[in-house]
This record gives C-alpha cells, structure tokens and sequence, in this order.
C-alpha cells in the first residue's frame, strides 16, 4: 500500500520526536490538509492536548478507544484556518485505524481539519462502520507513524483522569 513517493513528516516534542508516512494515493484530501498547514506555518504553537485513555471515558460511551490527540481542538477556530476538508472513509481508501494510525479528528462528517489523533493500539471502532461515533462514518485515517511510537506511548503515558490534559506537550518542529 505505501508508495516510495509518499510524503514523510517529522514531529518534534520535548520527548522525542515521531515521524509518519502519509499515504497522498488512499487519503488526498487529509494528506494536503496537513501539509497545507505544515507548509503554510499553521502548526506553529500547536500541542499534544488530548489523551483518551481507557480509564478517562464514560462507561456509557458506545466504544472506548485510545488515542493522543494534537493540533489546535475544532471547536476554536483561529484566523486563517483553511474551511474544513470532505471526509474520506476507510471504507472509500482502504486504511485501517491499527497502532500507530495517523487519523482526522472530526465532529459531523465534513468538519474535520486542525485537529489529528494517533491510535494507540487497534482501534477498529474508529472505521467505517465503527461505533465511536454515532453517524458511523468512521475517522479518516492517513497515515502509520514509521518511526518513534516509543515516543508517541511515553506521551500517551502523560494521560490523566480527564481527556485535556493539564500540561500539553507543545510541538517544537514539524519538518516534510
């Protein structure tokens, strides 16, 4: 499934840095949606601010799932952030949400843009058809963090009882 020519994208954080392969063939829209926002500075001052954890979730949540979540949250928009990009399914590009998937973070369909997550271990409710969110539609995955999950795990150690966490871990470097 990957293809030589897809891009590469490195994450710095104070503990350590990640670096992930997007898959531009399966996922073009959240691939340029990322690489927009690399490429036109759009990451900088963003953070790790969301751990969701299996002990942090409602036990009336429909499917539970683990994640680190980072970029700027959906619900504060900020001047010059690019419209929202069209959801693409894991049932239209043929991903999974497996360890290490780089996925949108979304309310509705459609609404998806400053905002991704990384699953911690398989998280097949987060796919189309999953139940993690209502409508079914799933996340887009799009890309498989290639190198560093060590770090991306100790970040998830940081979780806390509530999903924001208190001490977000800043993102230092995004580099193509």
């Amino acid at each position: 499934m990957p293809t030589i020519s897809d891009p590469m994208v490195a994450f710095d954080t104070r503990l350590g840095r990640f670096v992930v392969r997007l898959f531009q063939e399966q996922s073009p829209i959240s691939t340029d949606n990322l690489l927009q926002r690399i490429e036109t500075g759009l990451f900088a001052g963003s953070t790790i601010y969301r751990i969701v954890n299996m002990k942090n979730q409602e036990d009336t949540v429909p499917a539970k799932i683990e994640v680190i979540q980072f970029g700027y949250p959906s619900d504060k928009p900020r001047e010059n952030d690019p419209p929202p990009i069209a959801h693409e399914t894991t049932e239209k590009s043929g991903l999974k949400h497996v360890d290490g998937t780089l996925s949108m973070a979304r309310l509705a369909p459609g609404t998806a843009g400053p905002a991704f997550f990384i699953c911690i271990g398989d998280q097949p409710e987060l796919d189309y058809g999953g139940r993690r969110n209502p409508d079914g539609q799933g996340f887009a995955a799009f890309g498989q963090v290639v190198e560093g999950m060590d770090v991306v795990r100790a970040i998830y150690a940081l979780g806390e009882k509530q999903q924001q966490i208190s001490n977000p871990v800043p993102i230092e470097a995004v580099r193509l």
